[in-house]
């Protein structure tokens, strides 16, 4: 079955704001077994929506949109739906209720304007948004289902597990669907691709890989669609097996994750603590690091160690060794990494020093330029990098490439 996701807002179509929603609906419908059919961003223009509405209600059974569903002038979307399905707007109270909770919640007063959306088409049914005030609406014809959703994409993203039962609910789908995440690194997604092949061309039919990179790693999802629950279980644990001994040294990770989760990992499963020290990625490796639920019990800490004075101060690299080597240097990181661990009394550490850009690089250190260290109680490595790109790029590929180190280390 197709899906065909439509994203209505101008701020989308002039680049303000980067849109996510359609991501987040594809990562959820997907292992589901719906074909993504179409994405389409269209302004807040009741024409444009219209005219996407209607093609993909014929090439879909699903069509998924989200935006312009709030209480301004140019949230327009739930009107020009009310004309396309018919139906008269109405106020509904469980949708007042829940403006209220939300409200009490924020400690703010509930005006006029707001209280308008609680207005609905009588043609759809509602949906509770338990995240904010702008009302999931269900819309039906002919066997095809619409539904409109919330542009903020905190709300879309909370609700779309309760949309997507909802929908599994209304199709009826009895098709057992299974989905198995591995993490690759070390090697390039061609050579990989390569060593894979005949096994990944002898999958059966109802089985399939997806290669799907990352910064520094290749997420490999294995998927399987199938009738029976124990025959498609007994399949996937026999190809999932087969695809671990074929990727050998280069897993990192079993499961769906994060360099920081696969780092985090990499630690508790020793009963080791870890810390950070960062120069040029500036506190991005512990962001990700407690963006890890439940990283307490392995992180103690970072430096963000920028200067050269912070460097000696906090974390006792040798001024000698900035002076000869320069502070983007094999000598200096690998101090960094130590002394993170005296500081803070970790027992592994990870480190970075470089030039993010876009100035300060030389001919003997251009832009790009990256050390970075890993230490643990049995050893410590230093390791070179030339990245490419953007300062946000290469700082985030920094702060990855660290993390990884520190899992391969381990």
């Amino acid at each position: 079955m197709k899906l065909s996701i439509i994203i209505i807002g101008d701020e989308i179509l002039i680049g303000q704001v980067t849109d996510t929603n359609s991501g987040a609906i594809a990562r959820t419908f997907g292992p589901l077994g719906w074909d993504i059919a179409s994405v389409r961003t269209v302004a807040d223009n009741a024409a444009d929506i219209r005219s996407a509405v209607a093609n993909a209600l014929v090439e879909s059974e699903l069509v998924i949109c989200t935006g312009g569903l709030g209480p301004t002038k140019d949230d327009i979307t739930k009107h020009t739906l009310a004309g396309v399905f018919g139906g008269k707007m109405v106020r509904d109270a469980s949708v007042t209720a829940n403006i209220e909770r939300v409200f009490a919640l924020r400690g703010i007063k509930m005006n006029d304007l707001t209280a308008c959306q609680a207005d609905v088409p009588d043609s759809c049914r509602v949906i509770q948004n338990r995240f904010g005030t702008a009302p999931i609406m269900w819309f039906e014809r002919d066997g095809h289902v619409l539904v409109s959703m919330p542009g903020v994409p905190f709300e879309t993203e909370g609700m779309l597990p309760e949309v997507a039962a909802e929908v599994c609910r209304h199709f009826h789908s009895d098709a057992v669907l299974r989905h198995h995440c591995l993490m690759a690194g070390g090697i390039s997604e061609s050579a990989l691709a390569q060593r894979l092949e005949p096994w990944e061309s002898a999958l059966p039919g109802h089985m399939h890989l997806a290669y799907l990179p990352v910064p520094g790693l290749i997420r490999l999802r294995l998927d399987g669609r199938g009738s029976d629950a124990g025959t498609l279980d007994a399949d996937m644990q026999r190809e999932t097996s087969r695809l671990k001994e074929l990727l050998g040294d280069n897993l990192r990770y079993d499961g769906d994750a994060t360099a920081a989760e696969i780092a985090l990992a990499a630690c508790r499963r020793r009963g080791f603590t870890m810390g950070c020290a960062e120069s040029c990625t500036g506190g991005t490796i512990a962001q990700r690091i407690t963006a890890v639920a439940g990283c307490s019990d392995v992180f103690l800490g970072g430096v963000v160690s920028y200067s050269n004075d912070a460097k000696t101060a906090l974390l006792g690299v040798d001024p000698s060794a900035i002076a000869t080597h320069g502070a983007v240097s094999r000598e200096v990181v690998k101090q960094m990494a130590h002394g993170t661990r005296s500081q803070i009394g970790c027992d592994c550490a990870v480190a970075t020093s470089g030039v993010a850009g876009p100035g300060g690089g030389t001919p003997e250190k251009p832009v790009g330029t990256v050390w970075i260290a890993a230490s643990t109680p049995h050893a410590t490595e230093c390791r070179l990098l030339h990245l490419p790109g953007n300062r946000a790029r290469v700082i985030d590929r920094a702060a990855t490439e660290a993390l990884l180190l520190l899992a391969e280390l381990l």
